[in-house]
């Protein structure tokens, strides 16, 4: 495997999310731009990250990346709170990733491959009607997406994003014992998993859910482990949603500190849905 591949790799979904653009090799095909975006959108990199998906779309033209590369799109979207505009590129990743409706499973590869695609796509577009309070239509399409899994679990990150989606699904229907389960499993695959990116977003998921449950107490214990893995990764998102959690835990620092990343996200080019904004 090529070398820069593989730290390309371990920067989207491996022990090294954190990697300063400076250190980034240049991408020599458009699955590095996909992976140079992954790496860019988990740190807030917003203008980059989405840099990188022009990129992947010039370079390009196999519905997997593309549809890849469009999911990524949404999910950049859905970070700053803009679920409806994320409905657009995930529509686009489905419609790649789905031709006909059907698709037929295939086992797990190293490299992403169309059954990839349309979980990324299907869960996002569950996100994405979550975020827009359809309920019902994310448990629909989160239906579709775990019948798409392989059983075995070898597609982790879809599984992962699968739980993730399905654990909010629940806390948005005022169900936060059914939420933590999915947070708990998550959890547990991204454990077992290489990137750390989707362990912190677990452990915050499951301090989410655990607040949620009313054992505040714990919820700040892990969510306060979580903050300092956002600061030590640089991965400002998780850090900003993490501060807003730990705000409404009444942790007296969390506000402002929220306020600040904030202010970085928008440094580096990411543009929060305001309040009432479609």
């Amino acid at each position: 495997m090529d070398v820069r591949y593989e730290v390309l790799a371990m920067g989207a979904f491996g022990a090294r999310p954190g990697l300063a653009a400076a250190e980034l090799p240049t991408a020599g095909d458009a699955l590095s731009c996909w992976l140079r975006a992954v790496i860019l959108g988990g740190q807030g990199r917003y203008a980059a990250a989405r840099a990188e998906l022009s990129a992947v779309r010039r370079r390009t033209t196999d519905p997997v990346l593309l549809s890849l590369a469009a999911s990524t799109e949404g999910s950049l979207l859905r970070q700053l709170g803009w679920h409806t505009a994320a409905s657009g590129p995930d529509g686009r990743a489905a419609a790649l990733a789905l031709p006909g409706g059907e698709f037929a499973s295939v086992p797990a590869g190293s490299a992403p491959d169309r059954v990839d695609a349309v979980c990324d796509a299907l869960t996002g577009l569950a996100a994405d009607a979550l975020g827009a309070g359809r309920l019902a239509l994310a448990r629909r399409l989160l239906d579709r997406s775990r019948a798409a899994l392989d059983p075995d679990g070898l597609r982790w990150r879809a599984w992962i994003r699968w739980h993730w989606v399905s654990a909010e699904t629940a806390l948005a229907s005022g169900t936060p014992g059914e939420a933590l389960p999915h947070t708990r499993e998550a959890l547990a695959i991204a454990e077992a998993a290489p990137s750390v990116r989707h362990r912190v977003k677990s452990r915050l998921l499951v301090a989410a859910a655990t607040a949620a449950s009313g054992d505040a107490e714990h919820a700040m214990a892990l969510a306060d482990t979580v903050a300092a893995e956002c600061r030590e990764r640089d991965l400002l998102p998780l850090r900003w949603a993490c501060a807003m959690l730990r705000s409404g835990l009444s942790d007296p620092g969390a506000a402002g500190e929220a306020t600040e990343c904030a202010a970085g996200i928008a440094r580096r080019g990411g543009r929060f849905r305001p309040q009432g904004a479609a």
